[in-house]
């Protein structure tokens, strides 16, 4: 398909800088193809499903992956900037550079300031890959825990690229991107339609009889990497480590077995479910790297319905939308939301999507 199939206007006044407060007071639109919108809050969100339904949600926790180094190579300093985005082993990150022509196979990087170090020493990292588009693999000096620690000491947290051009990061960005849940350490972009959910929202859903699963996926920067392809089928999509254990597999399949719907919150638990579901549907378990890419036309194998946030223009997160609820459909959403004063992105506002038909296997 053509991308600029999946285009629209958004004003700039529409993009979220800060989140709602409380997290569950944000806007929920409910999108039910054929059937028109309807506009709700997420603490809402027990009256809108059923007793049996499951709901799935992305557990990683976002580290303090945008990084300010210094190259030093033949007597000359160089400042890059650096964004992890996916893990390759306990001591090597794939990154984006900012400078990346700067760089060569072999330079020495030092992040952190002479007063901002961990414990050891400044942290320092070689350059072993260039890739495309300012793609970097670095080799740090340290590993496992240990860099995890030295990161959280230089890193800051790595607002989306759409907040950071209109203001900085500050030390409330710790705490409001990362979701009430966060658990297993590696996403270098937050779930976002989990930056929602409160534990009086848990409380509310459990009461209801709704189901809370837990799936990861660490999502990369690559997520907010525009699509430069005129056609959807020449685009490249970013891969993303994540897991989904038998036990969770078994009670998902447990709940479709007994009628109950799977409801993921957000696309990242979505295409991990995807990945890990067959052709009939079951789910199975999942542990490595998925780089699946959902337009219209797919069929939906494990998601009954889906909440997220609203998206970007062109990305791939609007094509997957519009896969599950079509484009037309989605188009109509995205104008009303605008229309009717919406927060857009990572800190906005809400949709939950049901598919239309034909969308499910």
């Amino acid at each position: 398909m053509r991308v600029d199939q999946f285009d629209f206007d958004l004003p700039e006044d529409r993009i979220a800088l800060r989140p709602a407060r409380p997290r569950d007071t944000a806007r929920l639109l409910v999108v039910k193809p054929g059937e028109g919108l309807e506009d709700r809050v997420v603490r809402d969100l027990p009256d809108l499903l059923r007793p049996g339904d499951a709901l799935v949600f992305n557990d990683t926790k976002v580290i303090s992956a945008q990084l300010e180094g210094r190259r030093v190579r033949d007597g000359h300093i160089a400042n890059v900037g650096i964004t992890l985005h996916m893990r390759v082993s306990d001591n090597e990150w794939k990154a984006f550079a900012r400078g990346a022509k700067k760089l060569q196979e072999g330079d020495r990087i030092s992040f952190g300031h002479e007063r901002e170090v961990c414990l050891l020493g400044t942290l320092e990292a070689t350059v072993i890959a260039k890739g495309e588009a300012g793609e970097v693999t670095l080799a740090f000096d340290m590993t496992g825990p240990v860099l995890d620690e030295a990161l959280a000491t230089v890193g800051r947290t790595p607002l989306p690229p759409y907040i950071a051009l209109k203001r900085s990061e500050d030390e409330a960005d710790r705490e409001d991107y990362q979701t009430v849940y966060a658990r297993e350490e590696g996403a270098v972009a937050a779930p976002t339609a989990g930056l929602h959910f409160t534990k009086e929202l848990f409380e509310r859903l459990e009461e209801k009889g709704i189901s809370r699963h837990f799936v990861t996926l660490h999502v990369g920067a690559g997520t907010f990497l525009p699509v430069k392809a005129d056609d959807t089928q020449d685009h490249t999509m970013h891969e993303e480590r994540g897991t989904v254990s038998a036990e969770i597999a078994q009670a998902l399949n447990a709940v479709r077995a007994a009628g109950g719907r799977i409801v993921c919150v957000g696309t990242t638990s979505l295409r991990l479910l995807e990945s890990a579901a067959d052709e009939s549907g079951a789910i199975h378990t999942w542990d490595g790297a998925t780089d699946i890419f959902i337009t219209p036309g797919y069929r939906f194998r494990a998601a009954d319905l889906l909440m997220t946030n609203f998206h970007l223009p062109r990305s791939t997160l609007f094509m997957l939308v519009s896969a599950f609820s079509g484009l037309e459909t989605m188009r109509a959403a995205y104008a009303h939301a605008v229309d009717a004063g919406y927060r857009f992105y990572s800190y906005g506002d809400a949709c939950l999507l049901y598919p239309h038909e034909g969308a499910l296997r």
